[in-house]
């Protein structure tokens, strides 16, 4: 995602850039968007992006004013929104897509990421969150 609140610069999308730059194996193709912090283009343009590419993975990557470690989210939430976007905008349903689940688990074991990407020895800390949090 984008900029927004008090994050001028998104720190997520910096570090996406510079993925972008290392690539990933052969074979693996990445397409890399930063998405503006707007409900409504949010709404449009990820189903969009979906058909275009058609992929078999999706990461979509934000920033914490709170975060101290690289954290893996376990579901992403589509009610409880009340935050306005960066367009000043809150859909008044409080929620992402109408209809649609209160919370998509993600398929990938975030324990299993977070246990491996933690023997690597890097020097990063990893944690899990059951809550991506809402703008």
């Amino acid at each position: 995602f984008g900029p927004f609140g008090e994050h001028a610069v998104n720190a997520s999308w910096i570090a996406v850039q510079e993925l972008e730059k290392l690539g990933l194996r052969d074979g693996v193709e990445l397409h890399v968007y930063e998405v503006p912090v707007e409900y409504q283009t949010v709404q449009r343009l990820i189903p969009a992006l979906w058909k275009k590419h058609s992929p078999q993975l999706v990461v979509h990557v934000g920033v914490s004013g709170m975060a101290t470690t690289v954290t893996l989210e376990k579901c992403g939430h589509n009610v409880g929104y009340k935050g306005l976007d960066n367009c000043r905008f809150c859909p008044g349903s409080q929620c992402c897509v109408e209809g649609g689940p209160e919370c998509i688990d993600s398929i990938i074991d975030m324990d299993v990421v977070c246990r491996r990407v933690s023997a690597l020895g890097l020097d990063v800390t990893v944690t899990i969150s059951k809550d991506a949090g809402r703008y």
